[in-house]
């Protein structure tokens, strides 16, 4: 891989907020925490966002890469000229044709200027297919918001979400040329899509300006999406929400997002979950929570009788001891959500329910209790009455 003249003037490693002896998996971390942060759906408008956005992916598509990033590293080490890319097999100075080998397309003004030297011209009007202006590139990621049921979240379920979205052109199925023709290969470049020309001792690799660096002509393109193989439009997605799913999670969809350029492979689709809330339950990590209301003959008196749905509709009896206070909280084992790494509990917690308005008969009986019941519970506080 010829070294681009981003590498001399960016640091990625500062760009995704990682040291140069990050991990694989710190750099993944910090991209995706990062593409989430700026995409363009997530900041509708905002140009730095969308600049920033960018930096990130030029970022990642070079340290995100094993071998790529170890030329990266060599290269910025060589200083400014480092991306010259002297000689061919035998190493920076070594020997391949007893030349020296420059890419033009990635040296920037350099090659204009060398260029000029040789004969070739300045090539600033030259089209660029992507970041190095040849070859395949990966489409962007995309995020979608799905909302759903509760119970569904914690039950999981497969669904289908419609999304308005760029996806490969549906009359030409992405290759950009009008149904029933095919894009050629470029007999300029041979479908390459760069040209190499020697120079003495010198070798320049360009982009193909005939196919823009593609390596493919589409004669007759698609009236669909004017040949660019890719068009703005509904689509839906079969969507599989594991149970147990939690509120903002995020379910990644590899492969489903903005196709690709130039061959290159499909960003993912991102799929953040919006949780309606439930009118009897609440969650608390694997555990399901339920108030339960109690009249005050029950909490006073105990019961063996208090029955509490549960959420997979299965109703079950506890047992309420003697003298329960409202907050107490009842344990139902193996009734909450179920994940791949367990299942938690219905955590029942007791409501004693006061009357708001009383009959005769209850009045009565309250009050002959309050009169066989001359303790006070405020005596710990030193009030007697």
């Amino acid at each position: 891989m010829t070294p681009q003249p981003e590498w001399f003037e960016k640091d990625y490693y500062k760009v995704l907020g990682v040291s140069e002896t990050a991990t694989a998996k710190e750099i993944t971390r910090a991209y995706r925490k990062l593409a989430r942060e700026l995409h363009p759906d997530a900041n509708p408008g905002d140009a730095s966002a969308e600049d920033r956005f960018k930096d990130v992916s030029a970022a990642y598509e070079v340290l995100g890469d094993e071998a790529k990033r170890k030329e990266y590293d060599e290269v910025r080490k060589l200083g400014p000229l480092g991306g010259v890319g002297f000689g061919g097999q035998g190493g920076p100075f070594g020997g391949g044709s007893g030349g020296f080998s420059f890419d033009a397309s990635d040296l920037g003004d350099l090659g204009d200027l060398f260029g000029g030297l040789f004969g070739r011209g300045g090539r600033r009007g030259a089209p660029r297919s992507g970041p190095r202006g040849t070859g395949p590139h990966r489409g962007a990621d995309l995020e979608a918001e799905l909302r759903m049921e509760f119970r569904d979240a914690v039950r999981g379920i497969t669904t289908t979400l419609h999304l308005t979205s760029e996806a490969s052109c549906s009359n030409c199925n992405g290759t950009g040329s009008r149904p029933g023709s095919a894009p050629t290969i470029c007999q300029t470049c041979h479908g390459r899509g760069v040209l190499d020309e020697n120079q003495g001792l010198f070798s320049f690799s360009a982009p193909c300006q005939a196919c823009a660096g593609r390596g493919m002509h589409v004669t007759d393109p698609c009236p669909t999406c004017d040949g660019t193989g890719t068009e703005h439009r509904p689509r839906a997605v079969k969507v599989r929400i594991p149970a147990g799913v939690d509120d903002g999670q995020k379910i990644k969809l590899k492969g489903r997002g903005a196709p690709g350029r130039n061959g290159g492979p499909a960003g993912d689709l991102y799929v953040k979950v919006a949780i309606e809330p439930d009118p009897l339950f609440t969650r608390d990590g694997r555990n399901l929570r339920l108030t339960v209301p109690v009249t005050f003959p029950e909490a006073a008196l105990g019961t063996d009788q208090l029955t509490v749905p549960t959420l997979d509709g299965e109703a079950v009896t506890l047992r309420l001891p003697a003298g329960t206070g409202s907050g107490k909280v009842l344990r139902v084992k193996g009734r909450g959500i179920k994940d791949r790494k367990g299942t938690g509990d219905l955590l029942v917690t007791v409501k004693v329910v006061v009357p708001s308005s009383l009959t005769p008969e209850q009045r009565d009986a309250i009050e002959a209790f309050a009169a066989a019941s001359p303790e006070s519970p405020r005596a710990s506080l030193g009030i007697q009455s």
